[in-house]
């Protein structure tokens, strides 16, 4: 396989040198093999950069972060990707970081991500945010593919759960779905239930693609053609499996320890953010619901159906504090189905107000993940933003889908 080319990524920021970040970042671009390039601005714009965006920064570093925007706007800077990333600690940083967003979004079709670091932020949390970065510049062509073709697999290796596809002319025909316990233990048993309800055997198999937090270690196991990062995968699975992978679509992928927000345009996404505050906003809070009121995590969703969130208050941004608040509402005689609500309700009013704030949303609204087959999850976030929330068939296989899906285009290669 042909090396790649390197991509030249716009760094947006502010604050990062100060943080201690600076290095992470440089580090993180290199691992990837992408180069950090810095927009060249006319400085006496930074007094007047702020009519351009409607918005006047007391920090003239801020002002620098709106500047190098409409340096790449403007083409002055040749860039392939833009990073933007300011302090998690500074308010008027994160309306400046939406504006920019937006602004870039709005104005081009350079794939942008945001972030907000903290001075402990290492080249590995960055890791997938600049890989999902690198690879819709890269491989914009593989990611407008329609259709699967051949037979191909999918792994996706979760935090939680691993699951596994095999397709055959754009069908699953086998799928395995197992608890991550080892990675390569588990990734080989999902892979055999999958091929076994296929009725293939491995060497029948002509491309398999794997993403996950294991995709490195499972790809290299099975000698994959396609190791991806989630955000992409993810999001091609997602408008995929919805049937809607032509015009604007919203992925919100809640996992089982962190979630992402995805604005996808054509099959491609195009602004991304993933993460929270807190595995609050994550399966593993909903699965520590299930076991605090006695039930399986299977039987959660039909509960919160039943319940009403209103009845229950619960704090949404920390795992530690919300369990705490299920088990003082209990205790003054909550009823399990309104805190099962609450709990569901928890987990979407924290992706809303962290993760949402980052992307535009535009319907259809696809929720994906093994949440999402949590009936009040999907419930909770209909109420919310009041729209029609979308769960397709198979959403929690989403990103084995997205993989088996992508790997499809080495077998015509």
């Amino acid at each position: 396989m042909k090396e790649e080319a390197v991509v030249k990524v716009a760094l947006v920021s502010c604050g990062s040198e100060y943080a201690g970040v600076h290095g992470e970042l440089e580090s993180v671009a290199e691992s990837v093999n992408a180069r950090l390039v810095y927009p060249e601005i006319d400085v006496s714009s930074l007094d007047t950069i702020g009519k351009e965006f409607g918005l006047e920064a007391a920090s003239p570093d801020l002002r620098l972060m709106m500047a190098r925007a409409k340096a790449v706007v403007e083409g002055i800077a040749d860039v392939d990707g833009v990073f933007i990333t300011s302090c998690f600690r500074c308010a008027e940083a994160a309306i400046v970081r939406n504006e920019v967003r937006r602004y870039i979004h709005r104005h081009s079709d350079i794939p942008v991500i945001s972030y907000s670091f903290t001075e402990r932020t290492t080249a590995a949390t960055l890791l997938t945010r600049m890989e999902a970065l690198t690879t819709i510049a890269r491989r914009r062509h593989l990611l407008a593919r329609e259709h699967q073709s051949g037979l191909t697999a999918g792994i996706d290796s979760g935090s939680t759960t691993t699951k596994a596809v095999i397709m055959k002319d754009d069908k699953i025909i086998g799928s395995g779905w197992v608890p991550t316990i080892k990675v390569i233990e588990s990734a080989t048993e999902a892979f055999d239930h999958a091929l076994e309800e296929a009725g293939v055997k491995r060497e029948d198999i002509q491309a398999m693609g794997t993403t996950g937090y294991g995709r490195f270690l499972v790809g290299e196991h099975f000698n994959a053609q396609l190791i991806q990062e989630e955000i992409t995968v993810n999001s091609k699975g997602a408008v995929y499996l919805a049937g809607k992978q032509k015009g604007s679509a919203t992925v919100i992928d809640i996992g089982g320890m962190d979630n992402k927000a995805i604005s996808v345009e054509d099959g491609i996404p195009g602004m991304f953010t993933m993460g929270g505050i807190c595995a609050g906003a994550s399966g593993r809070f909903l699965d520590m619901t299930a076991k605090r009121l006695g039930i399986d995590i299977t039987e959660l969703g039909a509960l919160a159906v039943k319940g009403m969130q209103e009845k229950v208050s619960m704090n949404s941004y920390c795992i530690v504090f919300g369990i705490q608040s299920l088990v003082n509402s209990l205790a003054k005689g909550s009823t399990p189905e309104d805190v099962a609500a609450a709990a569901c309700y928890s987990v979407v009013e924290q992706i809303y107000e962290q993760q949402l704030q980052e992307v535009d949303v535009k319907e259809p609204l696809i929720l994906v993940g093994g949440s999402s087959l949590i009936e009040g999850v999907p419930k909770a976030l209909s109420e919310l933003l009041k729209i029609k929330v979308l769960v397709p068939p198979n959403s929690h296989l989403i990103g084995a889908v997205g993989s088996a899906l992508l790997s499809s285009g080495y077998v015509e290669e």
